[in-house]
């Protein structure tokens, strides 16, 4: 894949604030019509990546460029083919989601027919024509975040930044941004999100990059981020807490792999390498042991698994466990 392939490409770039280095050297390419997520823990530098991409911000070092232009040189042609939707909704509260639409078209001198044409093709595209005269005041958490994202695209933009787009929305306002977002990607738009809601990424990303201390630590699909950190689980959750050291030490002799616990979900697991046979087995042995079990399942590891191991804390401990 070549860089015209590419809506975003990053090399090696930096921003220091005062001492602190935000950003160590990160790259980063984006495949245009795709969602790629940012994730990372606090103080990573999501953020920061996308405010230099987004024009917000310079960087101290290194290239980065946006469907086709530089940030730092050509920041007017890149901010006519952006959309921005930060943490935070920027509409007015007393007026109504048509109105806001019409004043963002107007901001971007639509002129006051297109901008009305432009505000009824978005309340429609986002589900909200039925909601269109009614004060934002009255919308729900997720109608909000809809109408903000409606906001974003009114210029219809080649790319799209969601810093993340869903916090605070419960799931069902969730649900409805990533239909929204699933709905702008179909149509051919470009996305790169942040977001601290690991879920998110596994259902909206086609791959991933993951940030830590100012540098992209891994990336990759969602699979393959999970295959780095091994392949199915069998997973028990015993009935009875007082049986969960019990089990471990079962499951850890059934599958020859050392079991891990979680006593408030009174839970033990551990990677496996044949499914069908490491199921069967293990089921064998705790029945035999007298174990009484509540739930038993192979799965995948998740992306939080991911995330806490090769990031922060985890990521030392797995380096100083090969040392």
């Amino acid at each position: 894949m070549t860089d015209t392939d590419h809506v975003i490409v990053v090399e090696g770039l930096r921003k220091t604030y005062g001492d602190k280095p935000a950003l160590d050297g990160v790259d980063l390419t984006v495949a245009r019509g795709t969602v790629h997520g940012l994730l990372g823990p606090n103080g990573a530098g999501k953020t920061t990546v996308v405010r230099i991409l987004a024009t917000l911000l310079r960087q101290d070092g290194g290239r980065a460029e946006v469907a086709g232009f530089d940030v730092r040189r050509d920041a007017d042609a890149v901010r006519h083919r952006i959309g921005l939707l930060g943490q935070h909704a920027a509409l007015d509260e007393e007026l109504s989601g048509r109105q806001n639409l019409e004043m963002f078209g107007r901001l971007y001198h639509l002129g006051a027919r297109g901008a009305a044409a432009r505000a009824a093709e978005l309340l429609d595209r986002f589900g909200l024509a039925d909601t269109g005269r009614k004060a934002v005041r009255q919308y729900s958490g997720g109608m909000r975040r809809r109408l903000d994202l409606a906001a974003s695209l009114v210029l219809a933009p080649e790319v799209l930044f969601l810093d993340e787009p869903t916090t605070g929305l419960d799931p069902r306002g969730r649900t409805e941004v990533w239909n929204a977002v699933r709905s702008l990607v179909g149509g051919g738009t470009t996305v790169l999100l942040t977001t601290q809601y690991l879920e998110e990424a596994d259902q909206l990303a086609d791959r991933i990059s993951l940030l830590d201390a100012g540098r992209v630590a891994a990336e990759g699909t969602p699979d393959e981020l999970k295959a780095r950190i091994g392949g199915d689980r069998v997973d028990v959750v015993v009935r009875h807490a007082d049986q969960l050291d019990a089990a471990a030490a079962v499951v850890t002799a059934a599958v020859g792999a050392d079991a891990t616990t979680d006593p408030d979900g009174r839970r033990t697991g551990a990677p496996v390498a044949d499914r069908v046979a490491a199921l069967t087995e293990t089921l064998r042995a705790l029945g035999a042991a007298g174990i009484e079990v509540e739930d038993i399942a192979l799965r995948r590891p998740t992306l939080d698994e991911v995330f806490l191991r090769l990031t922060g804390a985890g990521a030392t401990a797995k380096e100083d466990a090969t040392v």
